[in-house]
């Protein structure tokens, strides 16, 4: 694949009918799969790009995700780099050197027209999707634990040479996407916003958090630590929609996607952004009275993921490079990534309830089901960010939740 790039207007995009035809000029591509027998579908449901899967007559695959010039969810009056496509790029082949088992198989980028090539996961589904229905996956919240302490380690001070970390982080930048994150993670909710939206019944809700001095101010510190904190080369925008998972011999596993907005940052967003993520898919679990089995296993995802994370890092840290970094220092850093984590999380949780691109855990409820999950999940993200000093660990974080969810309940 060629390393040369233009500008957004001069490439041309992809359609279903014009795939197989570009496969058949691109030799690497061409050896995969037969272009002259393919089948191509372009299934991008998510907020930027176009997604093709491919599969010819004798069942091989492939996935090419391309650029656009602009927001998809938008349109072109959001106009946006397709350079972001490198920094997918870039992630994936790093997380294929250390986590190959949690990332699909790259096959390089096409620079001159933002078009990335990757494993086709036939069988796979959306791992929120899988939640909506209440479907259970044992273990994949603890690969993705795994999945980002790897990532952290292995981009990090403790395995690399201070020089090279300073280069990847400059290579890693990404100012664009990073500004998306910005603004509609840590900005625009708690301001009047035309990116902004959510059902009448919750104005009351919605104007206590944007009345709150000390919850603004915690989030301005979270939106200062995300700028500024350049720990590891992190996902930037892991959650349960960039996450595919089907089930082998009983158990969940896992395939981490889409980390177009991966730079160097707190790592303790990630697993943030995870656990926001499973708020919101416990909030509808709790109204729409999940069995006991289901809600218990949701109700375990953060600490399940948060447990597989520090026991990988724990399990990497005899590696490190530098024995400035003590056993003492190791306790103290991951406190402090707990405590981002739960901030962090709330911030994720509250966007995806007041701001832009919602999220199907808590749109396709019913109207009563809707305002009472949104509450809980307002309420108990509020309750994390304000209180993640004292409340020391992710395996905290669901007593808050619980304490809302009853008092949500006994007032409906």
């Amino acid at each position: 694949m060629t390393a040369m790039s233009t500008m957004a207007s001069e490439y041309e995009l992809l359609t279903p009918e014009t795939v197989a035809s570009y496969i058949a000029t691109n030799p690497t591509l061409a050896e995969l799969v037969d272009a002259s027998t393919l089948e191509v579908a372009e299934v991008g449901d998510g907020n930027l790009n176009l997604v093709f899967l491919c599969q010819d007559a004798d069942g091989r695959g492939i996935c090419l995700k391309q650029a656009l010039p602009y927001v998809r969810l938008v349109g072109e009056s959001w106009p946006l780099t397709p350079q972001r496509v490198l920094a997918e790029s870039r992630s994936l082949s790093v997380a294929a050197a250390v986590v190959p088992h949690l990332v699909p198989a790259y096959y390089g980028t096409d620079e001159d027209r933002y078009v990335l090539a990757m494993e086709n996961l036939f069988g796979w589904e959306i791992w929120r999707s899988k939640l909506n229905r209440g479907e259970i996956h044992r273990g994949v919240g603890a690969l993705l634990g795994e999945y980002v302490a790897n990532l952290a380690f292995s981009t990090s001070l403790f395995a690399l040479d201070q020089m090279e970390v300073k280069q990847q982080t400059a290579q890693a930048i990404n100012p664009e996407l990073c500004r998306i994150t910005e603004e509609l993670v840590f900005t625009e909710p708690y301001i009047e916003h035309d990116n902004n939206s959510f059902v009448d019944e919750l104005a009351p809700e919605v104007a206590a958090l944007r009345s709150d001095a000390c919850l603004r101010s915690e989030v301005g510190l979270l939106k200062h630590r995300f700028m500024t904190a350049a720990e590891a080369l992190i996902h930037g925008d892991l959650h349960t929609g960039s996450v595919m998972v089907r089930s082998t011999d009983g158990r969940g596993d896992a395939r981490v996607i889409d980390p177009e907005f991966c730079y160097y940052g707190p790592v303790g967003f990630d697993l943030g952004a995870l656990i926001g993520n499973y708020l919101l898919a416990r909030g509808r679990a709790a109204v729409l009275y999940r069995g006991a089995e289901y809600c218990e296993w949701v109700a375990g995802l953060a600490e399940e993921t948060w447990n597989a994370f520090e026991a990988n890092m724990r399990r990497l840290w005899p590696t490190r490079v530098d024995q400035t970094w003590t056993d003492g220092f190791l306790d103290a850093w991951l406190q402090q990534v707990a405590r981002d984590a739960l901030g962090f999380g709330g911030c994720k949780a509250i966007r995806r309830i007041i701001g832009l691109a919602k999220v199907s855990d808590i749109e396709t409820l019913p109207p009563d089901e809707h305002l009472r999950a949104a509450t809980m999940v307002l309420r108990t993200a509020n309750t994390w960010i304000k209180e993640r000093q004292q409340l020391g660990g992710v395996s905290a974080a669901n007593e808050v939740f619980l304490e809302v969810e009853a008092a949500v309940m006994q007032n409906d």
